[in-house]
């Protein structure tokens, strides 16, 4: 466990009763009840995760994230990111399996928490261009799985959002047969803009496939 993962759950002296309160939340594995919202009767433009249908297994998912964390961003995942069975991107992604999931208290952000995700799929016929290579499409669909699901999931608050932009770099190509390593991480998730970074790496040589800076953000009623 790296250093910024113990301060996830031992705190430093500066700031031990707000990481007490995140440790505590690590190890409970009850899901959380809707997070209530202060405009009353406000209609919030997004599902609750709790109220998805269980999706995924957890068992091999290692990280410090709290169970109900894991099962959630699964199940968030394959509501918005998989879909049924005539869906976009339905064949690559029901291959995708997240392998780690895990939250961090960065010192040198100020304390701030920091959620990283790490998923594997196997590249297949359904993800290649004309060439035989990852198509680029399916790179950006799989970047656009993020940790900020697991993230605003801690905070209690909506992490799903809508894509706003994309940075994405292509560093090598990657045939058939290839194990994909794609390792996202938090950088920002407060008012309606939240950011992500990414990175898809070849899992056996530890090559670069693309790396990404994605933005969200919350979508707006009045244009749903």
């Amino acid at each position: 466990m790296s250093s910024s993962s113990r301060q996830f759950v031992s705190a430093s002296s500066s700031s031990s009763s707000s990481t007490r309160r995140v440790a505590s939340t690590s190890t409970n594995t009850n899901r959380p009840t809707k997070a209530s919202s202060s405009g009353g009767n406000e209609k919030k433009a997004w599902v609750d995760p709790a109220s998805l249908p269980d999706q995924g297994d957890i068992s091999s998912v290692s990280g410090n994230a709290p169970d109900y964390v894991k099962q959630l961003n699964y199940n968030t995942y394959f509501s918005y990111g998989v879909g049924a069975e005539d869906s976009f991107g339905y064949q690559v992604g029901r291959g995708v399996k997240f392998v780690d999931v895990s939250i961090d208290r960065k010192l040198e952000r100020q304390g701030r928490l920091e959620a990283t995700t790490v998923a594997e799929v196997t590249v297949n016929k359904h993800m290649l261009n004309g060439a035989g290579m990852l198509h680029g499409g399916c790179v950006a669909y799989l970047i656009d799985n993020t940790p900020l699901v697991v993230l605003g999931l801690v905070q209690n608050v909506n992490g799903v959002g809508v894509t706003q932009a994309m940075n994405v770099l292509f560093h090598s190509p990657a045939p058939l047969g290839t194990v994909l390593n794609i390792v996202s991480t938090s950088v920002s998730l407060g008012g309606r803009v939240m950011t992500s970074r990414c990175e898809i790496l070849d899992k056996e040589t530890g090559r670069v496939i693309a790396s990404a800076f994605l933005n969200k953000m919350q979508p707006n009623m009045s244009k749903l």
